[in-house]
């Protein structure tokens, strides 16, 4: 393939709170998740000079209310296609009614235009959750948030990406000692449930490559983590390397990063 146009990637929002990736590709702009409302989400992209007008879809990831919250309005009120997989679709009845739908399976690829999109299953507490990587003019974006362990099929999948969106949810030592129940720490410490700091680290350094230019870290919690703490594992990983390493917050969109 020819790289005669970049992929662009905006964080717009992190966290348990709601959660949407932008990413562009020629003259494809799609949301994966749309978590806040659809005001919110419009107000983000303004922030960072894309214009809503210019989305061309929305790809759903899980069902859970911080991907969903504003998908089923920004599809109806900029007329989107919307990419989930039935079992999600199913399971997301505060969508409502789109008009423009695609069912995609994980383990089978599609297409938004020009850009490959692979569809693959993490392990998480939602019916059908997907983790993705997308691919245009030679560049491969990896994105892997809400798992609760990193499986052989997701380091496959995920191997030889230019750009890593990968959870780093919590750090244990402050999940542990923190306010949760029991029973939600065991959720987000299980194998359907989140990965930790120390797993995020150990996940990089099994797929640095050189053509790996930026990770960026997501879904941190706010009562069980910080940014400075999650930024200082997964350094470790990186090893002085050319790599670069952002943190991607709730309160409002992170740089747009170019390849």
């Amino acid at each position: 393939m020819t790289k005669n146009s970049s992929f662009s990637v905006c964080p717009l929002a992190s966290g348990s709170k709601g959660n949407s990736l932008f990413v562009s590709c020629n003259n494809s702009s799609i949301l994966i998740d749309a978590g806040l409302s659809g005001v919110e989400i419009e107000r983000r992209l303004s922030a960072v000079n894309i214009d809503p007008q210019s989305l061309t879809g929305i790809i759903i990831t899980h069902e859970h209310s911080d991907h969903i919250k504003g998908a089923g309005v920004l599809s109806r009120r900029f007329n989107l296609p919307l990419y989930i997989s039935q079992k999600t679709y199913q399971a997301a009845k505060s969508i409502g009614k789109i008009d423009d739908l695609y069912f995609f399976e994980c383990g089978t690829p599609f297409k938004i235009d020009q850009i490959h999109v692979s569809p693959f299953s993490i392990s998480h507490d939602a019916k059908d959750p997907a983790g993705l990587t997308m691919e245009s003019n030679g560049y491969k974006i990896g994105i892997a948030t809400d798992l609760g362990i990193a499986t052989n099929l997701v380091k496959d999948h995920l191997k030889n990406s230019n750009i890593l969106y990968l959870e780093s949810n919590h750090d244990p030592d402050m999940l542990i000692n923190g306010p949760y129940p029991w029973f939600l720490k065991q959720r987000i410490k299980g194998r359907t449930g989140h990965l930790s700091n120390m797993d995020a680290k150990i996940l990089v350094s099994e797929l640095k490559t050189d053509r790996l230019k930026h990770v960026i870290l997501a879904h941190l919690s706010e009562e069980n983590n910080c940014p400075k703490k999650a930024a200082k594992e997964v350094l470790k990983s990186l090893n002085a390397s050319n790599i670069e390493l952002h943190v991607a917050g709730p309160n409002q969109p992170g740089k747009v990063i170019k390849l």
